[in-house]
């Protein structure tokens, strides 16, 4: 498979919906279209320092996204990356597109003197899990949330 990565176009929005999709129901989150709406516009709002990025196959068809963001890191006094959102579409996982995407973002992250791009995934993400211990190193934080009531 030939995978082509580059920046979201407004012209791939029918394809990123459907990849955001297909990563909403992975996740088990109810996706609106106010939501797909919003997000599409913080893409190509410059000021927000926020990127996707899709992976096409030879034939133009979406198989891939990758959402990151910029993020200060107060201890280091400089910006960071920070990947929000990765998925492959199921039936071209194992073929190289994770690769792909993730051999941009290093480009993308040197391009924005960034000196790391940390993201976080589901404990039982185990096929995620697998491909982010090859391309990363696993950092010994954990995570946590505080839910505003």
């Amino acid at each position: 498979m030939t995978i082509n990565v580059s920046a979201l176009h407004p012209d791939d929005r029918q394809s990123w919906e459907a990849l955001y999709q297909g990563y909403a129901d992975f996740y088990r989150m109810p996706m609106e279209s106010q939501t797909l709406d919003l997000v599409w516009q913080w893409i190509f709002d410059p000021t927000s320092r926020f990127f996707a990025l899709i992976a096409k196959d030879e034939q133009g068809r979406g198989v891939g996204l990758m959402h990151y963001r910029e993020m200060p890191s107060p201890i280091r006094g400089a910006m960071v990356g920070f990947l929000d959102d990765l998925y492959i579409e199921p039936s071209c996982r194992g073929q190289g597109v994770v690769e792909r995407l993730f051999e941009r973002l290093n480009q993308e992250a040197q391009v924005q003197g960034w000196p790391f791009v940390r993201w976080i995934t589901a404990e039982d993400n185990y096929r995620g899990r697998a491909v982010y211990d090859r391309v990363a190193a696993k950092t010994p934080w954990l995570t946590y949330q505080l839910n505003i009531e």
